[in-house]
């Protein structure tokens, strides 16, 4: 990943004008027992299924990823971006293979059916419509615990 002040001045601006969220408690609820847990995996690496729509500049939506989908495309559109890790092996942005390892050895109770992508470029504050789409639907699937990948 590239330092900001190494990157082309529209993006660093963007992120230096950032607000960081103010986080007094990390969890809302008090947490099941690790064995017994149903994880979901939200990154921001604007990683969609190949045919999706792909994201756009300072996207504010979302794409679903099922958990035995493989076929995947970026379209991250930050060039100070470094794709590398991703091109090696996706678990570094999508961790699903690790997932299901951790629910193989019984770390976790099951690995959700359904996963969630964002565009990391955007502003996090404008995406609560897109945001609250994804709670609700962890919540039909009875998800428990979400991994966030920030990428």
């Amino acid at each position: 990943m590239v330092l900001v002040r190494d990157m082309p001045a529209v993006g660093r601006g963007f992120i230096e004008r950032l607000e960081p969220p103010d986080i007094k408690n990390f969890y809302w609820t008090k947490p099941s027992p690790k064995n017994s847990r149903k994880v979901a995996v939200i990154s921001t690496a604007a990683v969609s299924k190949r045919g999706d729509r792909p994201f756009s500049w300072l996207a504010r939506d979302h794409r679903v990823i099922g958990k035995n989908d493989r076929d995947l495309v970026m379209t991250h559109v930050a060039v100070e971006y470094d794709r590398t890790a991703w091109q090696l092996d996706f678990n570094t942005i999508l961790p699903l293979d690790r997932l299901d390892e951790m629910a193989k050895d019984n770390e976790i109770g099951s690995v959700a059916e359904k996963h969630y992508t964002f565009m990391g470029a955007a502003d996090p504050r404008d995406m609560e419509k897109s945001a609250l789409e994804v709670s609700s639907e962890m919540k039909k699937e009875a998800v428990d615990t979400v991994f966030l990948v920030p990428v």
